[in-house]
């Protein structure tokens, strides 16, 4: 199962006044990835671990010919592992040229906030959140960090780089 995104021209249209997010829970903490990242949602069927790679990378996998790395987000936050049966769910994004799957606990739905409603991270926001977090959305009792797609992988790969 698989959806792929349409990015519209009011996805990414730089003059208007709201951004779409695609909402995912991790950890049971809501996220929001900005819908210009995201290609597609999918549930990965099978998963090849790689030997001797970083904790974070939870193998590769194979989208439609496409050969992805996937990213288990709880291992990245530095949370528990996942526990049930419970169906993965995968967010697929482009970063420097290579295709990724972030592996999260499950897929809201689309939102769409008005960019002036957008706010700095909160000083008390968990450290791990701030590490990967663009700012955050309050929502009728409820915190949305939005996913910084650099924070998430540009670090990550620099660090398994070096």
């Amino acid at each position: 199962m698989s959806t792929e995104f349409n990015h519209g021209e009011a996805a990414n249209d730089t003059h208007s006044d709201t951004t779409q997010y695609v909402t995912v829970v991790i950890g049971g903490q809501l996220f929001g990835l900005p819908i210009s990242k995201v290609h597609d949602v999918f549930v990965p069927e099978s998963m090849t671990r790689v030997p001797l790679s970083a904790p974070e990378i939870a193998g590769v996998l194979n989208l439609r010919g496409r050969i992805v790395t996937a990213i288990d987000m709880r291992r990245r936050l530095g949370l528990s592992a996942r526990e049930g049966a419970s169906t993965i769910m995968a967010v697929g994004i482009e970063y420097r040229g290579e295709s990724y799957g972030l592996i999260i606990d499950e897929v809201g739905e689309v939102l769409t906030l008005p960019t002036a409603s957008r706010e700095a991270n909160p000083a008390n926001l968990d450290r791990r959140w701030a590490e990967i977090s663009g700012g955050v959305h309050r929502l009728s009792g409820q915190l949305m960090v939005i996913l910084d797609v650099e924070r998430v992988l540009g670090r990550m790969l620099d660090q398994l780089a070096a």
